[in-house]
């Protein structure tokens, strides 16, 4: 796991969840990774099809906004 678990048990406190299951933690942090990385590999072929090396905020909001309309 890349994510550290604290955060992501924040993230679903932060949601109104009094308690949070350690499973329940671990299964949101895996998905989101999962989510993540399909992302960022979308990113980088824009950037590689812009002519760049370096991923800038807009190819991830163009993978990211890509990814939510596929949904």
């Amino acid at each position: 796991m890349i994510l550290p678990k604290a955060p992501v048990e924040r993230l679903i406190r932060s949601s109104g969840a009094e308690r949070v299951a350690n499973d329940a933690s671990m299964e949101l942090t895996s998905t989101l990774e999962r989510i993540g990385y399909k992302i960022a590999e979308q990113a980088k072929r824009y950037a590689h099809h812009a002519g760049r090396k370096t991923v800038v905020s807009g190819d991830i909001k163009l993978a990211a906004e890509e990814w939510v309309r596929n949904l």
